[in-house]
């Protein structure tokens, strides 16, 4: 039986800035509209987290039940590891998922958006379909699409158009920034992995790409997610604020590129999350004083 301490380590809490990232920039983008609204942003953020946790313990499942986390280094994976029993890893999955579709419908039935079930229903399928199921498109490349187009895309403009009715080109700026800052984290994540993830047949963007160009499209992500707030600095110059993150890039993007052991690769994630939360917290201070520019 797992202990609570190993649980709260395999919902791998590094991973949830990626998860608050998007609703910052989104609620800030809703600000700038003159249209915030705090319940709904609540909601919005319930719904990210439970969704992030819940596809981190069914990923732990399905790569653990595939033999794909026996030989690996880096944290704890609850199956992987024997710590708990594959059943209880899965439930533990649905039952998050469950909880995130209960918050959004809420969301829902206060914004009287009905369209968005169908999204909701898509977030927790793809989810799901990550490493799960019998054709997992995270073990033929898909995986950053998928984090790209609802860590970044889908969770920003939703929590935009929840609170707006609407969404500027500042959400969709800031849901692409955030969406390929995301998809570095993984980048990072698949890097140290690659070994395993051969031998497992999982054929992330990290083996597709193999070991250098991968490490390079890490640094390429960053550099584009921060530099592109500059499309918006002609009419709304505090964005600019964004480009401070720059030093805190250098130290993973280094080792990233240099980190020749695969151990030297874990502290990047930590510091791609925190890379994730002050770009997040940068963009969406940028729009709120630009406001009033």
């Amino acid at each position: 039986m797992a202990t609570a301490a190993q649980w709260i380590q395999g919902a791998r809490l590094r991973t949830l800035p990626a998860a608050i990232a998007p609703v910052l920039i989104g609620s800030a983008a809703a600000y700038e509209l003159h249209a915030f609204r705090l319940p709904n942003a609540i909601l919005a953020a319930l719904v990210a987290l439970l969704l992030q946790i819940g596809v981190n313990y069914a990923n732990d499942y399905s790569d653990g039940i595939r033999g794909t986390d026996e030989d690996r280094v880096g944290p704890l994976r609850l199956v992987g590891s024997g710590a708990a029993l594959p059943e209880q890893v899965k439930w533990a999955a649905f039952g998050l998922f469950g909880a995130a579709m209960i918050c959004g419908l809420i969301l829902v039935i206060i914004t009287q958006s009905w369209w968005l079930i169908l999204v909701g229903i898509g977030c927790v399928l793809a989810a799901w379909g990550y490493t799960g199921g019998k054709n997992p498109y995270g073990y033929m490349g898909l995986g950053d699409v998928f984090v790209f187009v609802f860590f970044g895309l889908v969770a920003t403009l939703g929590t935009t158009y929840t609170q707006a009715g609407q969404v500027s080109l500042a959400a969709v700026i800031g849901a692409i920034g955030t969406g390929l800052i995301a998809c570095a984290l993984l980048m990072a994540n698949n890097v140290r992995d690659i070994p395993t993830d051969t031998a497992a047949g999982k054929r992330t963007l990290a083996v597709r790409l193999g070991d250098r160009h991968a490490r390079e499209s890490y640094v390429l992500m960053l550099a584009v997610a921060i530099l592109l707030v500059i499309v918006l600095a002609p009419t709304k110059p505090w964005m600019l604020i964004v480009l401070l993150l720059i030093p805190a890039c250098l130290m993973p993007a280094w080792l990233m590129v240099n980190g020749k052991k695969r151990k030297s690769l874990i502290p990047v994630l930590k510091q791609t999350g925190m890379i994730n939360l002050g770009y997040s917290l940068l963009f969406s201070l940028g729009l709120v004083l630009s406001r009033g520019f």
